[in-house]
């Protein structure tokens, strides 16, 4: 059986108490298959996880084709055959619907196998503009990378594109580089930019020196907004202190949205009292933003 790496989009609606906004989150599960899934610690977490952020992480793993969600996920990608991964985004139907899909070639002339996993580009339509709406997601690295935006922010941005990307340690400065690519293409290609990118960008430590970050255009570009700051820990493992999963935004009027610093890691670890092994069992980390249309950020 081949082994999977999911980076996991959920979209659903944001916490009733607070029904004004709408939440963004990416999660990775490390070799999820048959064998995690029976795993009752791993998916008590999962559960419990779910509940802290409103996010119905059994869904994922139990779904059932009459609710009110649906899935669209890429192909298996990676150069090896012995170890692949997916992207999947999971959506709540009345709260947003997808209106495009596009798999990066890894075969673009000038850009040939730019990537070991291509990014898979989708594209979101806010429907019930003005209303309650939501999109959350999963426990990425130990934390949750998430968004919480208000519902009328929706009159003015309808529409938005989630570009996932997991780079390669050993390849982050040229993968980094490429998606600035990618982001142009989307662009152009649908003639939008309300574009967000986020994933496990490995963008810190020894990964992402900070000589090789002035030849990073999706770092050096001021129209892009870093929202995961460079000193968060995303990591899980007590030895290290790393930003490696990271959230940006193109554009002022998407980023508008952005509640200041609302963009932090939550640490299931200490959270639920695990262990490391336990977090590493899991896998990863999710961080946690929330966007108002009153608010602004910088760019990095």
């Amino acid at each position: 059986m081949r082994s999977i790496f999911l980076l996991l989009f959920l979209l659903t609606v944001a916490d009733a108490q607070r029904s004004s906004e709408f939440r963004i989150c990416a999660f990775n599960l490390h070799h999820y298959g048959d064998s995690k899934s029976r795993k009752s610690d791993v998916m008590l977490t999962l559960a419990r996880a779910s509940v802290t952020t409103r996010s119905p992480v059994l869904l994922l793993f139990r779904y059932d084709s009459t609710s009110s969600y649906q899935h669209v996920s890429s192909e298996r990608l990676g150069r090896s055959e012995s170890y692949q991964e997916q992207y999947v985004f999971i959506y709540r139907t009345e709260t947003v619907t997808v209106t495009d899909l596009y798999q990066y070639p890894d075969d673009l002339k000038g850009d040939e196998d730019a990537f070991s996993r291509e990014p898979f580009v989708v594209r979101f339509k806010a429907p019930r503009t003005g209303q309650v709406s939501g999109l959350s997601g999963l426990p990425y690295r130990g934390l949750f990378l998430c968004f919480l935006i208000e519902s009328n922010v929706f009159s003015v941005i309808k529409e938005f594109v989630l570009i996932p990307q997991h780079t390669t340690p050993s390849n982050t400065t040229k993968e980094l580089d490429a998606l600035y690519d990618v982001l142009q293409r989307v662009k152009k290609m649908w003639r939008t930019e309300n574009v967000m990118l986020l994933g496990d960008f490995n963008a810190d430590c020894g990964y992402l020196a900070k000589k090789n970050r002035k030849n990073v255009r999706l770092i050096t570009d001021k129209n892009l907004y870093w929202l995961i700051p460079d000193d968060s820990d995303t990591t899980v493992k007590l030895s290290t202190s790393c930003s490696y999963d990271r959230i940006v935004v193109n554009g002022e009027t998407f980023n508008s949205a952005v509640v200041p610093s609302s963009a932090q890691p939550f640490n299931f670890q200490q959270e639920y009292g695990l262990t490391e092994e336990q977090t590493q069992n899991i896998k990863r980390v999710k961080n946690v933003a929330k966007l108002s249309d009153k608010s602004s950020s910088v760019p990095v």
